[in-house]
Order: structure tokens, then sequence, then C-alpha cells
């Protein structure tokens, strides 16, 4: 998988990995790239079918298979150990990993993830699927950010708006993988498993996330063993997109020394 490393290359550096969310690419992470390199040795990745790790997913794709290959790209680089943030998606990859490969797993860093798919996700990813498969690829990406950002936030964007509606179809995968990667969200239920995670974990939500409710995080901080929980009134779906100086402090707190 295409992958990019950034930061400290000194050989006690801790390092931290970046995982985005349906997307799937590392470009999602580069807001924060500066601010994390100066502590730590940063990798972010396009995860397979994605950006430029361009792959047919077979069907079946779940999100079990998504930490094995993030297991895969980390002993390729020799890493035994690492710091884990993840978006949504790209959180439940970490919950996977930190289930299946505890060693590898330092601290575990989840934004507007959950347990298991809520209904209301569900529902909104069957808008999403519909527009895709029966209207096309500019009305799914257009939708896009209804989904990831407040509505006042993106009102002072329009043109941001446009440039990000260009590069989204420009880039985008196929259809059938897009449905694949969705298809493995909607079946994640690890609820059963969340209790023997042994990683201390920090989990980050949104009140006014409109696709994944804030009660998933309450829940799923209900069920790790050692943990902390913080809510943001506000910031969306995509709240370090919104506030990456306030989602970078947090992400220093909670991995740095004191």
């Amino acid at each position: 998988m295409y992958h990019e490393i950034h930061g400290r290359t000194d050989a006690g550096a801790p390092t931290v990995l970046l995982c985005s969310g349906l997307g799937g690419a590392a470009q999602y992470w580069a807001a924060h790239i500066a601010a994390l390199a100066t502590h730590f040795r940063v990798i972010a990745y396009d995860q397979n079918g994605t950006g430029r790790s361009r792959a047919t997913l077979p069907f079946g794709y779940a999100i079990a298979d998504m930490a094995v290959e993030v297991a895969a790209l980390l002993g390729n680089l020799g890493v035994r150990r690492a710091h884990f943030v993840g978006h949504a998606l790209g959180g439940l990859i970490g919950l996977q990993l930190a289930v299946d490969r505890p060693a590898l797993v330092d601290r575990l860093i989840l934004v507007n993830a959950w347990a298991r798919t809520h209904a209301h996700t569900l529902r909104c990813f069957a808008a999403r699927k519909s527009l895709l498969s029966n209207t096309g690829v500019a009305a799914y990406v257009q939708a896009q950010p209804l989904f990831l950002y407040p509505a006042a936030w993106l009102a002072d964007r329009q043109d941001w708006l446009v440039e990000q509606d260009a590069a989204g179809i420009a880039h985008f995968p196929s259809t059938e993988t897009v449905l694949r990667r969705i298809e493995a969200i909607e079946a994640f239920d690890l609820t059963a498993a969340i209790p023997g995670i042994v990683a201390p974990c920090l989990v980050v939500a949104a009140r006014d996330d409109v696709l994944v409710p804030y009660t998933c995080a309450i829940n799923l901080a209900d069920q790790l063993p050692e943990v902390q929980l913080k809510l943001l009134e506000h910031g969306g779906h995509a709240c370090n997109i919104t506030d990456p100086v306030g989602f970078d402090a947090l992400v220093k707190a909670f991995l740095l020394p004191a």
C-alpha cells in the first residue's frame, strides 16, 4: 500500500499511524502532519482500494482484513509498536487491530468511531449507496460534505467545496470498491471483544455529528477498560478538519508524557 513517513528519524522515536475513514487516503491527515512530526515518526497511508493503493477488493471484504493490511504495513516497516489514530472507519480498524494484535498497539485514539454500526448510520449509508448506484459518482461526491461537516462551517467555504468536489470526482475509486468498503462498515460489530482491549484509549466525538450519533462514542467508552472520553460541542463528523489545532492539542496531550 502507498504510505508516507514524516517526522523524527531517530531510533527511539515513537511511531504514530494515522488511519482515515471511508475515503481511505493519507491526504485526509495533511493538516496534522507538521504538528505531530515534531514529536513522532508519523505514518499515513492510502488504504487498499483508495487513493494511490488501487486494488480490487474481494467479496466479503471486512474491517478485519483492513486490520491485517495495517499490521503487514507496520511489519514491513519494522515497526513493532505504534500509537494509532483512527477516524470513523479508521477507528474501527484500530479497534480490530487492538483486539487481534494487542502487542502492536500502544495507545489508541478513536474519532467518531463505534463498537457496532448504529441504525442511524446504516440509514445514512443506505442513502449514500443509493446516490452512488442510481445517480452516479458526482451526486455521491457532492452529498458527502453534508455528512462530514457542520452546515455553518460549510456555508463559509463554498469555493473550497467546489475544489473538493472536483478532486473527489477526479480521484474516485471504482463504485464496486466504495460499496464493498461501506458493506464492511455495515457489518462491523466488535461489541463482545472490546472489553478485552488493553491499550489505553482516547475516544473523541462531536455532538453535532450527523452521520454517527455521539451516543455511540459514549457506549464505546463505557465498554473500554482504560479510556478517556472527550465530547466536543461542535465540529461534525470530520471534527479534526474543522478544528485541526484543537484536535492536535488533544492528540499530543494524550500521547506525550506529562
